[in-house]
């Protein structure tokens, strides 16, 4: 039985990491990113006021510039394994890994006795308790939304749409809202439970990866 393609929404140069992945694994791709990922320039605070950085999204290293180099001393805590290589590479050498979830995230670093915590985020942040934590937020990025060429084309037929964050199934439920797509022959990867909540309803399928990142979401496709 042949398999319905891929459909990635993710921004570049994400979106050609996941397609060579998936291409390796048989899949058949569709590349139509919704988001343009756009850096703003930052100035890093003065690294000693701080206890640590705290990266929820691996774009927020990945754009953030040589300025990052300036902080670096500091414990980073990623949220998940995709951010951590991000901050291995901007110099970061002591790097707490999580789940995935900026709430557990949070979690460890109250129960690691961090308090005073650099935040660098896209322009989007999904709300979690910083109760305790004192918070200095800093976007590195924003997500221009942009039209995804050749996805009008893509779900007019089976297909299975990988969602990479909750933005972008929020965006992506929009934009089919506009463009009147017909959801019942078009299933959905979700990276974490709290994407496929925000990807709407009338889906043929939504199957969740069991933790972050592509491989997994991969596996979970495979359910589809």
């Amino acid at each position: 039985m042949t398999r319905p393609p891929l459909v990635i929404l993710r921004p570049q140069p994400g979106a050609e990491q996941t397609r060579e992945r998936a291409e390796k694994a048989g899949w058949q791709t569709v590349v139509a990113p919704l988001f343009e990922i756009i850096p703003q320039a930052w100035i890093a605070p003065d690294a000693d006021e701080f206890d640590a950085v705290m990266a929820t999204s691996a774009n927020a290293l990945m754009y953030s510039g040589n300025v990052l180099t300036q902080l670096t001393q500091l414990p980073c805590y990623a949220v998940g394994r995709r951010t951590a290589l991000e901050a291995r590479a901007a110099g970061f050498f002591d790097i707490e890994i999580g789940d995935g979830n900026a709430q557990a995230l949070a979690d460890r670093l109250r129960e690691d006795g961090k308090k005073r915590v650099l935040h660098l985020a896209g322009e989007r942040v999904r709300a979690f308790d910083e109760t305790g934590l004192e918070i200095t937020r800093v976007t590195t990025y924003r997500a221009l939304e942009i039209e995804p060429e050749g996805l009008a084309d893509a779900l007019q037929s089976p297909a299975i749409v990988m969602l990479h964050s909750p933005h972008a199934a929020e965006t992506f439920d929009g934009w089919c809202r506009s463009n009147g797509v017909v959801r019942d022959h078009v299933a959905l990867v979700a990276i974490s439970g709290n994407t496929a909540d925000a990807a709407g309803s009338g889906w043929r399928e939504i199957a969740t990866a069991e933790s972050p990142g592509d491989a997994p979401m991969l596996d979970a496709a495979l359910r589809c």
